[in-house]
Parts: C-alpha cells; structure tokens; sequence
C-alpha cells in the first residue's frame, strides 16, 4: 500500500498500522475483511474475531492530572511483561518479545511508560505507543490498568501522555483492539479524543 492510500483513510485503509500493513503477510487460513465488506455467509466457513480501529489527529489532547498517590515512570522490559500479562487473559507477551519491539525501527524509548503506585512503587497502568517516523504515524500498541486500580483516570492518564509526547513528531496516531473485550477499550480512546471508528473483522477458517 502507497503512503498517499494510506494517509487518506488510515482507519479504512488497512486494519493494521501502515509499516505493518507494508511488512505482515496475512496467513492462507485467514482472510481481513472491512465491515462494510462483511456479509454472514462468511461464517459458514470461518470464525469471525472482530477489531475496532480509531484515529486521532492530535489536534486537541487533554492534560490529565495523575491523582494523589501515583508516579509516572519508566520501566524495565520484565515489568512491562509482567504488567501485560496480568492485565489479559487472552493475550500476552514475552520479554523477548518486547526485546523485539525494541528493535523495530519504529521503537522510540520515550513512549514507554508506566504509573506506579507510591505506597508500593509497583507498576498499576502502563502504556507502550510506536513511531513510524517515515509516514509520521503514532500507534498505541499496548494500554492497560491493573484489576483494582481501574475507575480511577489511569487509563486516560497513560493514554493522553502517549498523545502528547507524539504531538510534534506524529501527524495522527491509531489504535485498534478488539471488540468483544469486557473492557471496552474504545470507550477510553474515545473519552481521548479518538474518532472515526472502523471495524473489521479478522477470519479464520474453521478446521
């Protein structure tokens, strides 16, 4: 896919980032199709998981206060795993895993972040955002809140801080997840300014 296709409609171009659009090819058992593509019939011979994509054109970001009792920081690859796995049951990462995301040319040190807890200084939101520097895309990778510590503005907190660091370096920023997740994620990105929501749904061939 060209920049120009892509920069147009990022959230109905592809169901993926750009760089990652260029650089995944989708398995023969699988099949991405847009919504306004999908039809029923489809189910006979696939299982249907179905992905939002939003977009947000760093035009206006709210500044959120961090309530009382919580730090921004950094964090060490391990957290970061540790962090992720805790918050989902049916996703996941490994530390090499994360040690890969480093390498990608789109890794950017400063959209790695984390909110600590003070009375325990253990990390309770973390928030990992890419830069494709060459389109001048920002993507949300991974946002999460641990069990306990939700309701609070930390999501909103570690979302609209990944905004503002890629304000300046990123033209717009998007995201996706899915849609059947009891989180309902979009609702966050929403409240964060997020727009243009696009789904699709992601097939897979019933064996």
């Amino acid at each position: 896919m060209d920049k120009q296709t892509y920069r147009l409609n990022p959230t109905g171009a592809s169901s993926l980032r750009f760089w990652k659009t260029n650089s995944f090819d989708i398995p023969v058992h699988m099949r991405v199709v847009s919504d306004d593509d999908f039809s029923d019939s489809l189910l006979n011979d696939y299982t249907d998981e179905p992905y939002f994509k939003l977009l947000h054109d760093l035009t206006h970001i709210d500044r959120v206060a961090l309530p009382e009792g919580f730090v921004m920081t950094q964090g060490s690859t391990g957290e970061f795993a540790a962090h992720i796995n805790a918050a989902y049951e049916r996703e996941g990462v490994t530390v090499e895993e994360l040690e890969q995301y480093q390498a990608r040319p789109v890794y950017d040190a400063d959209l790695w972040i984390c909110i600590r807890d003070i009375s325990s200084m253990k990390v309770v939101a973390s928030g990992i955002a890419e830069l494709d520097r060459d389109i001048r895309e920002g993507s949300l990778e991974w946002i999460q809140v641990s069990d306990g510590y939700r309701r609070l503005g930390l999501g909103k907190c570690t979302v609209n801080e990944l905004l503002s660091r890629l304000k300046g370096k990123a033209d717009f920023v998007t995201v996706s997840g899915r849609v059947n997740n009891e989180t309902q994620p979009e609702r966050l990105y929403e409240r964060c300014g997020f727009t243009n929501k696009t789904l699709w749904h992601i097939l897979t061939r019933k064996t």
